[in-house]
């Protein structure tokens, strides 16, 4: 069972980022602002959870949540401002939109950037330890896996509705054989041999 919070008397803000070492699309942030000792026994990182896992979590977050924002930033600002900036862009962006003014950020990774006023703890693989954070990284992936299976109608040839623009190997080799689309980030380089990808920023 994760924790339900950091504190005992402040109201806390869970952020987390999703498609931060994809190749194309945006990039995603979700704040979540969860009621005082809340409970649920599934809720946990998105990455331990399975796609179905996700989308009822999602369901449950949106009802119980005090307040919760996703917002997004797009592939060329990633590429101007470097993936890292934009994840924290992002998530700023997201408790910019929350209804509920957080006195307390919980920002999972060990990076980020000061937020006006409120002042906030960086926590390394804090998605499996604080159920707000989780419950950010759940709305985080699913609303991007959504945006890039709604890209993958454009451009199918890519596997977006299955890899969701991280670089499989269906994606690597559509890129060799195709190349870049408008929604790939170009700051991203791959190189062949190996099969490498990187990002240049």
């Amino acid at each position: 069972m994760l924790k339900s919070s950091l504190t005992e008397d402040l109201t806390e803000a869970g952020c987390d980022e999703a498609g931060r070492g994809c190749l194309a699309g945006p990039v995603f942030a979700a704040a979540v602002i969860l009621p005082k000792n809340y409970q649920h026994a599934l809720l946990n990182d998105s990455k331990k959870l399975s796609a179905r896992q996700r989308e009822e979590l999602r369901k449950v977050i949106e009802r119980d949540a005090l307040s919760w924002a996703v917002s997004q930033v797009d592939h060329q600002t990633i590429d101007q401002v470097n993936i890292l900036n934009a994840s924290i862009m992002a998530m700023h962006l997201a408790i910019d939109n929350l209804k509920l003014k957080p006195q307390l950020i919980l920002a999972d990774g060990n990076r980020f950037r000061p937020y006006p006023e409120v002042p906030h703890r960086c926590i390394i693989k804090g998605d499996g330890i604080y159920l707000s954070i989780a419950a950010a990284s759940i709305l985080a992936k699913t609303y991007r896996d959504d945006h890039m299976v709604k890209l993958d109608q454009e451009f199918p040839i890519y596997g977006w509705k299955t890899n969701k623009g991280y670089p499989t190997t269906a994606h690597r080799n559509a890129l060799k054989k195709y190349g870049l689309t408008p929604y790939h980030r170009i700051s991203f380089k791959w190189q062949d041999p190996p099969d490498l990808f990187s990002n240049s920023l």
